[in-house]
């Protein structure tokens, strides 16, 4: 079975793939690599190569897609299937960096739990019954990280580069997913991603937001299932 790679979003950790993890490590080898040690995406997508399996199966939401797909530009043979979760293949827009500089400066003041809850929590999630459960569940996976990682990963994804063209080169069996009601990373961009990509499969997950893997376990597993036996062959 081929491994399998886990790259999670913004200021998540493993809890973020808690049900996917469940599901698969019986099967294959599992491993979640953190992306929080270096404030570019050149150097984050560097480290997971350096302690990745010599050839796997890629998986990243938001952030975490980001960076797989620098993963594939750095190191395009040794991905043997990918799979981009809620994510964004664009170059940061303008707006979008210039907010990001007064989140950092709260941040360095000490007021992450305050930027998380007023700025990012709202974005995550449709409406649903486990709603308060998953971004208590967010709280905490950003309170274990810390402010620095905030900061490196706000400065990287104010510099990333745009992946359209890398997307373009993908040949490996390649899953794009993402929730109905993602406002932050909406459907068109997977849409995209989808034209792109010569041999993939575009998923919309009903219900969901940002975080499918866990506002729909149980059907983000089946797409990553049928996904992993592609690349499995």
């Amino acid at each position: 079975m081929t491994p399998l790679v886990l790259l999670p979003g913004m200021m998540c950790d493993a809890r973020l793939f808690a049900p996917q993890i469940a599901a698969f490590s019986g099967q294959r080898a599992v491993q979640t690599a953190p992306i929080g040690g270096a404030d570019t995406i050149s150097a984050l997508a560097a480290d997971v190569l350096a302690h990745a399996p010599p050839q796997f199966a890629l998986a990243g939401l938001s952030m975490g897609g980001i960076v797989a797909m620098e993963v594939i530009r750095q190191a395009r043979d040794r991905v043997l299937g990918l799979a981009l979760l809620d994510t964004n293949p664009k170059a940061e827009t303008h707006d979008v960096a210039a907010r990001r500089a007064p989140q950092i400066a709260s941040v360095q003041a000490g007021r992450l739990a305050t930027v998380m809850r007023d700025e990012m929590k709202p974005n995550y999630l449709t409406d649903g019954p486990q709603r308060a459960e998953i971004l208590a569940l967010c709280m905490a996976m950003a309170d274990s990280l810390g402010p620095q990682v905030f900061i490196n990963q706000s400065r990287a994804l104010q510099m990333r580069p745009d992946q359209q063209q890398t997307l373009r080169g993908v040949a490996c069996p390649t899953l794009i997913l993402c929730g109905r009601d993602d406002a932050l990373c909406p459907v068109a961009y997977h849409e995209l991603m989808h034209g792109l990509v010569a041999v993939s499969t575009l998923r919309v997950i009903e219900n969901a937001g940002h975080l499918p893997t866990l506002e729909r376990p149980e059907q983000t597993i089946a797409a990553l299932a049928r996904w992993l036996d592609s690349v499995d062959g």
